[in-house]
């Protein structure tokens, strides 16, 4: 793909994770919701996969404990809708989890996709190749001990200067901040705060995700809160966008990243944007 402008803020605190991220008159990154998962399977590796071949720049997913704590990727608190099981993910073992078809229910070309741990993420292609990202969202409710297997998982894949953890949970991420002092943390709502900047530093989160509709509302009486943010060295990551009509708006708002189910259409929106 083409190369795109990302012109990093002068105010940022970045590290490994962060770099490239806050971006002023660049393009925003493209960020492949749960995978590609308008053409695959949410959470699979094929998901994964194809937002790689994509051109995809982040991976974003969600992270959950089974009864045994292995970090496993899952959005919903149950199997039920994404697999051909049944039952709360955090009352199954890690075993039980990982013989499910969490293919089929999309695709039968899907048949035999699996519940992936995070593991099993972070050593494939996806993002062993290119140096790509990972936005990983601590979905739920998590313990001390299940946040900590969680970056056990990091370090041991040796790339975790390239995961940016993020949650609407602040109790988890205040959990996050206790294990890992001045690790870069997101924080995702749905509704935006009076003083998004002073909720961002209180908590020590790098980057403010909110839902995308709710950004573009409030943007109609605070047009400045997305340089607001830079300005305070906090970027901004929107979910989950797939209407090109919302892309314009949100390029034109200024936001570092884009959230999308669609990353091929987002990438080849993008390329326009610079051609």
């Amino acid at each position: 793909m083409p190369a795109m402008s990302f012109i990093l803020h002068p105010g940022a605190l970045v590290c490994a994770a962060m770099e490239s991220l806050l971006q002023r008159g660049g393009l925003p990154l493209v960020i492949a919701h749960r995978g590609a998962s308008a053409a695959a399977p949410e959470n699979t590796l094929a998901a994964f996969e194809l937002a790689r071949t994509s051109g995809a720049h982040w991976l974003e997913t969600d992270v959950q404990p089974t009864a045994d704590d292995v970090p496993v990727l899952l959005h919903d608190d149950d199997v039920d809708r994404t697999t051909d099981g049944s039952g709360a993910v955090r009352e199954l073992p890690a075993h039980d989890v990982a013989v499910l078809d969490a293919g089929s229910w999309f695709s039968g070309d899907f048949a035999g996709e699996r519940v992936p741990e995070l593991q099993q993420l972070l050593a494939a292609p996806a993002m062993t190749d290119d140096g790509r990202r990972l936005l990983l969202e601590l979905k739920g409710a998590h313990t001390a001990r299940q946040v900590g297997a969680v970056i056990e998982v990091l370090r041991a894949s040796g790339l975790d200067d390239r995961v940016l953890l993020q949650s609407f949970e602040v109790d988890v991420l205040r959990i996050v901040r206790e294990l890992l002092p001045g690790r870069d943390i997101g924080l995702l709502v749905e509704d935006l705060h009076d003083d998004p900047v002073a909720v961002c530093r209180e908590l020590g989160a790098v980057t403010y995700n909110p839902d995308h509709h709710r950004l573009l509302d409030r943007l109609v009486s605070s047009p400045d809160l997305v340089e607001t943010l830079h300005a305070a060295g906090i970027a901004v990551m929107v979910y989950t966008a797939d209407d090109p009509a919302h892309w314009t708006a949100l390029v034109a708002a200024g936001v570092d990243g884009i959230i999308t189910n669609r990353p091929a259409e987002l990438v080849q929106f993008l390329q326009q944007k610079v051609a």
